[in-house]
């Protein structure tokens, strides 16, 4: 297809579809008010829905205080229900997929109920969302003259009962029009290889020969594959094999630990990055804006927010509050009702708002994924900050890292034990130990009291982890590829140990 005619239909949806964002924009909380009215109207006959009376709840006050707020464990009986070929249970129309997570929270896998509705009007509609932003914002972009390099998940589709399950990547591929595939690379063929190892190779073997222009994926994993690709090709960077790439769409996990990496192999001031917000439960934020770093959180997908401040999260006067009610700053674990009948569902991410009008956020972390043993409440932003201050000072690359706790025993003081994996090590590993150490207490006040004068905690500790080291454990937990990764901060010493054994036995 011509660039002109190209470029000419993608004028005419953004113009349609930024006058549809406009009203979220400008009337946020009642978009979200109406939304939540939409959502109670059409699963009023579920199960779910005669329960609690969705017929008669006519305001979000009434919302909140009839309908309980569950953690999956707690929705997995209806969920397995459903998946055995039950209907009507929290959705009225057939859930014919399971979008499979990994379960980071918990040792056992996760299966989330994937509809129609949330299939077409929040993941398909957040990756042409996507392309509306990207485009508003630079005109002149070539991205259509050829294709997006897409690293999905490593699994298969699995039938069972008359239900699927796999990655969500997979079901998004499985369902897409056949005209995407023509926009992508590798076809599906590969995209849904089950092996993971092969497939890398089999991606490399195919997108080196196409015209790519812009990447899709989770940073880790991605990088692993460029890494292949000029490793395959003996290339020093990608804009000698792809002279037309120009843009990266992230998400997953923070790209931060990576960024200098990828600006080594992507060496072009003018290159962009742009960052999205997604999970197996929907699609919640997309960058709107060139060189940000804030999120727009999408408000019209058939998902209903709610926020609980971290500072009462998991307390006995924990109460979640509506998107109308956030506050610019502060820490709050999301909550959502959506099209795919999660009511009031924690998904176990936190967020910060950077704006609220409009609503902008900033991915702070997990609510189980940090470490809080002695009072110091320390989120994976705040790690992450102190890697990229420390990393600068004392230079070196990160690969991947995990951090524990180490116990107080008896007159021992406790400490934070870090195990990184570096791509280029520090020259002095004590310095970059003591820089870490005091950027992380520059950036949190309360990790910086219980470190005054040792008084709770120990300078933290690092232990350098060998070449592949979280690559192995991952293929070890046969959880190679997608969004699978190893937690960076936990209250437990599981991965600590787990990995320190790995290190010392490989």
């Amino acid at each position: 297809m011509p660039i002109p005619l190209v470029n000419s239909i993608a004028s005419w949806f953004l113009k349609k579809r930024f006058h549809q964002m406009e009203l979220f924009l400008k009337y946020p909380n009642e978009v979200q008010q109406e939304l939540l009215h939409i959502l109670l109207e059409t699963a009023k006959n579920t199960e779910v829905g005669k329960a609690y009376d969705f017929n008669t709840i006519n305001d979000y006050e009434t919302f909140k205080n009839r309908v309980p707020i569950r953690s999956y464990e707690e929705y997995e009986p209806m969920i397995e229900r459903s998946r055995l070929g039950e209907h009507n249970i929290f959705w009225p129309t057939p859930i014919k997929w399971f979008a499979k997570s990994s379960g980071t929270t918990n040792a056992k896998s996760k299966f989330i109920p994937v509809s129609q509705q949330s299939l077409e009007d929040c993941h398909f509609a957040a990756g042409k969302d996507l392309l509306c932003m990207y485009l508003n914002n630079n005109e002149n972009s070539k991205l259509f003259t050829g294709k997006s390099l897409r690293l999905g998940g490593s699994k298969e589709l699995y039938k069972e009962n008359g239900t699927s399950f796999g990655d969500l990547s997979a079901i998004i591929i499985d369902n897409m029009p056949f005209w995407a595939e023509f926009s992508s690379t590798p076809s599906n063929e590969i995209s849904l290889m089950s092996d993971w190892e092969i497939k890398m190779q089999a991606i490399v073997n195919e997108t080196i020969l196409e015209n790519v222009t812009s990447l899709a994926g989770v940073p880790s994993w991605m990088l692993v594959l460029l890494n292949q690709v000029m490793e395959t090709t003996g290339k020093s960077h990608l804009f000698e094999i792809w002279n037309n790439l120009e843009v990266y769409f992230h998400g997953g996990v923070s790209f931060e630990p990576y960024r200098e990496q990828y600006n080594k192999i992507l060496p072009r001031e003018n290159f962009r990055y742009y960052e999205i917000y997604n999970a197996s439960e929907g699609f919640f934020a997309i960058q709107d804006q060139n060189s940000s770093s804030e999120l727009l959180l999408m408000l019209d997908y058939g998902i209903f927010y709610e926020f609980i401040p971290m500072t009462t999260y998991g307390t006995e006067g924990a109460t979640a509050i509506r998107l109308s009610e956030v506050e610019v700053g502060v820490n709050y674990a999301i909550v959502i009702t959506t099209n795919a009948g999660l009511w009031r569902y924690k998904i176990g991410d936190t967020v910060r708002f950077t704006s609220v009008a409009p609503y902008r956020i900033k991915i702070t972390g997990r609510t189980k994924h940090h470490i809080n043993v002695f009072g110091e409440e320390l989120i994976i932003e705040n790690a992450e900050a102190a890697l990229r201050k420390a990393t600068a000072e004392v230079p070196c690359e990160i690969v991947d890292y995990t951090v524990a706790p180490i116990f107080m025993q008896g007159k021992e003081k406790g400490a934070h034990e870090w195990i990184i994996e570096f791509k280029n090590a520090p020259g002095d590993l004590q310095a970059f130990t003591h820089s870490l150490d005091l950027n992380l207490q520059a950036i949190n006040s309360d990790y910086e009291a219980k470190r005054y004068n040792n008084t709770t905690l120990n300078e933290l500790t690092i232990h350098q982890g060998r070449r592949n080291l979280f690559y192995d454990w991952l293929k070890q937990h046969d959880k190679l590829g997608g969004q699978h990764k190893i937690p960076r901060l936990s209250n437990t010493r599981k991965y600590v140990e787990e990995l320190l054994l790995l290190n010392r036995t490989a």
